[in-house]
């Protein structure tokens, strides 16, 4: 595998916050993120598991740089993410997208949803304002939603739909790698294969690149390629999805795997497998 391989590389990545030290107390450093390298292989999905507080909601938002690093080195194709000006930030995220957890709080219920998706196009693109509502119809339709909804606002839809409007504003801009901050985790089970099976459908399509972020590991055994467990700000295990869910290493993974309900209670758990 060389270098040119991997569209994304984080070395050493750190993110530390501060609290306390009002009054006179002392300050407590919150280590969130703490001395964390991982790569991505282009057109690939890492996912990113652990449970609520072990940090990888904090990796994704560093790398976007929605937080700023306390140490560390991104580098997104040949980019050094924390190096680049404001402007150069700018036009590296039409490259460099976000899918959030929450489809309600992450949608403004103020605009239309034709609002919503065209607002990467206002902010990263020169496209005429015709060119712009012909682009949001075309997104609209590729997430699996009607283009007659342009004019519609976020309350007028279901969670699924509300998700599926977030991804269509996700690829706007046409980016190559999307953090997918738990993007299905508020939506019934049901709904969640259908976003999934989008997911998969856009990449293959698109050729994206996926940082997935999860708590649960059922929810990424079929659509990961590689596995990194996050515990206390720490990747604590790294393997390819077969080898981690056959043989995992790490007591704390196999905490995780064993907490995977079954719909079969006589059924083996996954850390079982072999």
């Amino acid at each position: 595998m060389t270098q040119d391989e991997h569209i994304l590389t984080v070395s050493n990545l750190s993110t530390h916050f501060s609290s306390g030290g009002g009054f006179g107390g002392a300050k407590h450093v919150v280590r969130a993120v703490d001395d964390v390298s991982f790569s991505i292989r282009r057109g690939t999905t890492l996912g990113l598991v652990g449970e609520s507080g072990s940090g990888k909601t904090t990796v994704g938002r560093t790398l976007l740089r929605l937080i700023p690093a306390t140490a560390g080195e991104a580098i997104f194709d040949g980019q050094s993410i924390f190096d680049l000006s404001a402007g150069e930030m700018r036009r590296l995220r039409s490259r460099v997208q976000m899918i959030f957890q929450d489809p309600v709080s992450s949608l403004d219920p103020r605009m239309t949803v034709g609002s919503i998706v065209a607002e990467p196009l206002i902010a990263c693109t020169k496209l005429s304002r015709r060119e712009r509502h012909a682009r949001v119809c075309e997104l609209l339709e590729r997430t699996g939603l009607s283009s007659s909804y342009i004019r519609r606002y976020p309350h007028e839809f279901s969670g699924g739909q509300r998700q599926r409007i977030g991804i269509a504003r996700a690829l706007a801009t046409e980016p190559e790698f999307i953090v997918c901050d738990e993007p299905v985790s508020a939506l019934d089970v049901s709904i969640q294969a259908q976003i999934l099976n989008l997911l998969q459908e856009l990449q293959d399509e698109l050729g994206l690149t996926y940082l997935f972020i999860a708590h649960n590991l059922a929810v990424v055994e079929h659509f990961v390629d590689e596995l990194a467990v996050m515990c206390q700000g720490k990747i604590v295990e790294h393997a390819d999805r077969d080898t981690l869910y056959a043989n995992p290493q790490h007591e704390y993974t196999r905490n995780l795997l064993a907490a995977v309900p079954s719909p079969d209670p006589t059924a083996p758990k996954l850390s079982a497998r072999t």
